[in-house]
């Protein structure tokens, strides 16, 4: 019954609603993938910068992707490509904080821009105080790990930065869990049963009754709002089993891949459809040689280990959003922190790439079936229609209803824009 008032709701929202009541799923691929061997195919290269994989034609003439993206190909009328984002970094943590928030990220003293209070917020922690949360869920979700690697836990831009801890999303990275399951967090200890729970928790909510010191520090809002939340995750008619798979059915599951990429893309149509504003789904591997970092045997670990399970989970996302009615509601946006070197190095690998790389959108008001910019014959310069990255990330906003003129508040009460790019108009 609540699966249906939901779904009632979000096919109303369908037909006509404005874009504020339209939510948000990234699908982010930690490491930076190569533009070559996704969406920006170059067959005509020359050596050393030729790659080793063919282009296939898709359902839009004249549009071409990978090989090794069949389920992509055959529903590319329903996203566009962006073949010409750009910024100025090769660095990681600085396309990070880019590809996630629009701007820049703080100065820092060395290293790479690890997670800090100084940085302006993510998109989904920017959404969250403009919109607040709806149906007893949070505004903004990140899962099933960190954006990171075996060097750098998490680079900056992944939570609500100057914003305040307020407004984080709530971040599900426990490395061990398989989404579409509750997190061990998530759980009473052991040998502590759910009743036990319960009882705890109203003893503690007697004793607070006789303390009213009137203090904030005392009895933070915060706190008391995340202990009663994580009560509630326990009930079993929560809200919180929009995380759990266990309704799905096993070939819905099948068919977005059985795998932490594909049931995060599951979990999070689960999210949206019940109104969470904001949903990062990162690449599911966090070592630079099982994700899309890949400076050496590229062509082996695209191909057999990194391409498959993302063209799977994609795809099944925007066809299972487009069958539901939701997709016009729906954004959805596919990126990373930069691209990958037109040459290939010694190693058989492709270097990091800022100059150019390929992002894509779906939904939402977005006009699938187009390609917009283009490179050069070896994919690494825009030639045509740049689109910087904070233009990138105002066409995001621009979808959800937002612009620069749009104002969120840190936590000293001080006004910031979300973002200080321009949306690229032509793809509405």
């Amino acid at each position: 019954m609540v699966d249906h008032v939901f779904r009632t709701e979000m096919a109303k929202a369908a037909n006509g609603v404005s874009p504020r009541d339209t939510n948000c799923i990234m699908l982010y691929m930690t490491g930076g993938p190569a533009q070559q061997e996704t969406f920006d195919m170059k067959p005509d290269a020359d050596d050393p910068h030729l790659g080793e994989f063919m282009p296939i034609s898709t359902n839009v003439p004249g549009t071409q992707v990978c090989e090794h993206l069949p389920m992509m190909a055959a529903i590319a009328d329903k996203y566009a490509v962006i073949r010409s984002t750009w910024h100025e970094s090769n660095t990681h943590g600085v396309g990070v904080v880019y590809n996630l928030t629009g701007l820049k990220h703080a100065p820092r003293m060395q290293g790479e821009p690890q997670v800090s209070r100084d940085d302006p917020p993510s998109v989904g922690s920017a959404i969250r105080q403009l919109r607040g949360d709806r149906n007893n869920l949070p505004g903004a979700v990140h899962l099933p790990v960190r954006i990171g690697d075996q060097n750098n836990f998490r680079w900056g831009g992944q939570h609500a930065g100057f914003l305040g801890a307020e407004y984080d999303p709530l971040t599900l990275i426990e490395e061990s869990w398989t989404p579409g399951t509750l997190p061990s967090s998530f759980l009473p200890p052991k040998g502590v049963g759910l009743e036990r729970l319960r009882d705890r928790a109203d003893l503690l909510s007697k004793v607070e009754e006789g303390v009213n010191t009137g203090s904030d520090i005392d009895k933070p809002q915060i706190y008391n709002r995340s202990r009663d939340r994580a009560l509630s995750i326990l009930q079993s008619d929560s809200v919180w089993k929009a995380f759990l798979l266990e309704e799905e059915k096993k070939s819905t599951i099948e068919r977005y891949g059985d795998n932490k990429f594909g049931r995060s893309c599951l979990v999070a149509r689960r999210l949206v459809e019940r109104g969470v504003s904001f949903v990062t789904v990162p690449w599911m591997y966090l070592h630079s040689t099982k994700n899309f970092d890949t400076h050496l045997n590229h062509f082996k670990i695209m191909r057999e280990l990194l391409l498959p399970p993302m063209d799977q989970g994609f795809s099944a996302l925007l066809e299972d959003l487009d069958d539901r009615g939701l997709l016009d509601s729906t954004l959805v946006c596919w990126t990373g922190e930069f691209g990958r070197t037109p040459k290939i190095n010694k190693n058989a690998g492709r270097d990091h790439w800022g100059k150019v790389y390929s992002t894509v959108l779906a939904g939402a008001g977005i006009n699938g079936g187009q390609v917009y910019g283009a490179t050069d014959k070896i994919g690494g310069v825009p030639t045509d229609k740049p689109v910087y990255v904070t233009d990138f990330i105002a066409t995001v906003y621009k979808a959800l209803g937002y612009d620069s003129t749009t104002i969120v508040h840190d936590r000293l009460g001080r006004p910031h824009p979300i973002v200080q790019g321009n949306p690229v108009h032509e793809l509405f």
